[in-house]
């Protein structure tokens, strides 16, 4: 099994453009999840979504701001699904950025998946991150008019 995603997508918009609807709450809420994010090193956030029992997913993804470099990369702890003795789903998330002609190359690397006992959630999250760069696309299309 796979231990990391990985995915590179195309934005025909600039860079900074692009960077803003991954750090600011209400543009990044457009297309990914609700959360309380701040492009701030050591920042503590979530992302809210419906929860998904039968992944065992409560809904909540619990974060900290790792690396900030404005514009260029994003990275995060990206852990869900509290057990007793932690996480069930404990990754790193890091976008990067950049330009590409008449738009931006965004890069995504989620890394640390435990091999079998985060094969759901592997699954889930590599679809649903391509998904997702759909509806980030189509709401940058639709508020750039």
């Amino acid at each position: 099994m796979q231990t990391e995603i990985k995915h590179s997508f195309f934005f025909p918009h600039p860079t900074e453009i692009v960077w803003d609807y991954l750090t600011k709450p209400e543009l990044l809420s457009q297309w990914l999840m609700e959360n309380d994010i701040k492009p701030i090193v050591g920042h503590q956030f979530q992302f809210r979504a419906k929860p998904a029992p039968s992944i065992e997913f409560d809904g909540i993804c619990y974060c900290k701001i790792l690396s900030v470099v404005p514009f260029k990369q994003l990275s995060y702890s990206w852990k869900c699904s509290p057990t007793d003795n932690g996480h069930k789903i404990d990754t790193i998330v890091m976008w990067t950025l950049t330009p590409n002609g008449n738009g931006t190359e965004l890069n995504l690397l989620q890394t640390g998946f435990k091999e079998k006992e985060n094969h759901m959630f592997y699954m889930a999250m590599n679809d649903g991150w391509t998904k997702q760069a759909e509806k980030l696309l189509q709401t940058l299309n639709s508020n750039l008019k």
